[in-house]
């Protein structure tokens, strides 16, 4: 292992250019991974998280073993960001030796011991041992693991994902171990496979996707033609989900992990996205190119704009993904222009198969359907100047009114080279919706049905209709307080008809 030590502390400088005309390719690569090496540097912010690390390195190192930070955290120093959780690895230390160790210093969760994965209680951080992993089955379950602490950092790493993800920083000697050249590959911005290992889990071209997303990578050619070779039969939902919520969520340029996708040639295993291209659109109204060029300006938009809601950003990051699915079924050439009439409408049936493949969650499907079939509107309403009842109502069919603007928002940034210059329909509905209280939420309903009950009614199919004529005559602004709404139900009362 001693041939894969890179010093960071005392590292000599890149090679000096002097009087050569040009560096070829090769070594420009290997000056700048240099470079980056140089400027490696561990940044913990968190005292307890640092000092709990400082703590198990030293107790494995009198324990005669070595503490390895691995993964994540270590690809993100790379990238100059900070470590908020960690991935220790142990070498030279058998399993049941490394519990007790840890046992004696910190309280430990039982949560991830089945998986060989010790984790500190109170601390994002994860401690193992080197393990083998041989496949047995199909799907993520599917796998033998054997913990080695004896194994070699080189066969412990090649069983990661990506060359960036099989790096590894010794705390202790400042030592940085890299392999598989995942700097050289961060550094030229590329995603690049470990080893043949990588085909063991094809969830891992999901997770190319989203890396490729977060940190703004292509993916190597080799990698590609691997990706190619697998398929998305047999992973579980929640799995496939949670990639995607991690492209959405944390991707600085989403167009790259789609583009990795189509790459990799898995867009047919989401037919809905494989339709996006080639679909063409009105040139005037969108220079950009088809729908699919379209889309990945619109994620970029909103990738730009997150709130930092988890569950906000998701609903809106999934539905800007989704919100021109209607396009291939409805576009059409006529009268010398392209039309996709209808869109909004038609986008509905394969939004709900695409979220269906990935998800059961019934709320997040609903949320994301409605701002799809109804992400034209705020435009429309805008130019028709509607009254207040239209934007009630249209709070009523979307729930929050602020999660269809920012929706429609990106959808008309995603138009370059458009300049985008503001969103003056999205900010008169917000206005609208404010001052009527409906930003939010749908305007809740001021009659009840207790309220009916104590005028004297008896429960049952007459209450129910009554307090509907009722709610549509207080969306239509015929009544704002309970007194005019009692007043307006005992109308419909006496007449024994919904009053116009």
């Amino acid at each position: 292992m001693a041939s894969l030590k890179r010093k960071v502390r005392g590292s000599r400088g890149s090679p000096g250019i002097g009087n050569h005309d040009i560096l070829n390719a090769a070594d420009q690569r290997q000056v700048s991974t240099m470079d980056a090496r140089k400027r490696f540097s561990m940044r913990i912010t968190d005292p307890a998280l640092q000092e709990a690390q400082a703590v198990i390195s030293e107790a494995v190192r009198a324990a005669g073993g070595r503490a390895l930070l691995t993964g994540g955290c270590v690809r993100n120093a790379a990238l100059g960001l900070p470590a908020t959780d960690l991935d220790i690895e142990v070498y030279g230390i058998p399993p049941d030796r490394l519990t007790a160790i840890l046992s004696a210093r910190f309280t430990m969760d039982l949560v991830g011991q089945a998986f060989g994965v010790l984790k500190i209680h109170g601390l994002p951080i994860d401690v193992s041992i080197p393990r083998r992993e041989s496949k047995t089955g199909v799907g993520h379950r599917g796998f033998e693991t054997l913990s080695d602490p004896f194994m070699t950092l080189e066969e412990a790493a090649s069983r990661r994902d990506f060359t960036m993800n099989a790096m590894a920083f010794d705390p202790a000697s400042g030592e940085l171990l890299d392999p598989y050249g995942g700097l050289r590959d961060l550094d030229a911005r590329v995603l690049r496979h470990t080893s043949e290992k990588f085909v063991e889990d094809p969830l891992r071209v999901l997770r190319g996707m989203q890396f490729a997303a977060r940190f703004d990578l292509t993916v190597a050619p080799e990698t590609a033609a691997l990706c190619r070779t697998l398929t998305p039969e047999h992973l579980a939902r929640e799995r496939i989900l949670e990639e995607w919520r991690k492209f959405l969520l944390l991707g600085v340029r989403p167009s790259r992990g789609l583009t990795f996708l189509r790459d990799c040639g898995w867009l047919p295993y989401f037919p809905e996205l494989q339709a996006l291209i080639g679909c063409a659109q009105e040139p005037d109204w969108h220079p950009e190119g088809d729908v699919w060029i379209h889309t990945l300006h619109c994620l970029d938009a909103f990738a730009t704009e997150r709130l930092g809601q988890d569950w906000e950003d998701l609903v809106v990051g999934l539905a800007v993904l989704c919100h021109d699915f209607g396009k291939p079924a409805t576009t059409v050439f006529e009268d010398g222009r392209i039309r996709s009439k209808g869109h909004d409408t038609a986008g509905e049936a394969p939004t709900r198969s695409f979220l269906g493949r990935m998800t059961n969650q019934q709320a997040l499907i609903e949320d994301v359907v409605s701002l799809v079939l109804a992400h034209l509107r705020p435009r429309e309403l805008y130019e028709a100047r509607a009254g207040d009842s239209a934007v009630r109502r249209l709070a009523l069919r979307v729930g929050r009114i602020d999660r269809l603007v920012r929706v429609a928002r990106a959808d008309h940034m995603g138009r370059p080279p458009i300049v985008f210059d503001g969103f003056p329909a999205g900010e008169w509905l917000l206005a609208r919706s404010r001052a009527l209280d409906v930003e939010r939420a749908a305007p809740a309903p001021i009659v009840l049905g207790r309220h009916l009950l104590a005028l004297g009614l008896t429960p049952g199919p007459k209450v129910g209709s009554i307090l509907k004529a009722c709610y549509d005559a207080q969306i239509d602004g015929a009544f704002s307080t309970l007194e005019e709404g009692l007043k307006y139900a005992k109308r419909v009362i006496r007449e024994g008809t919904s009053v116009a």
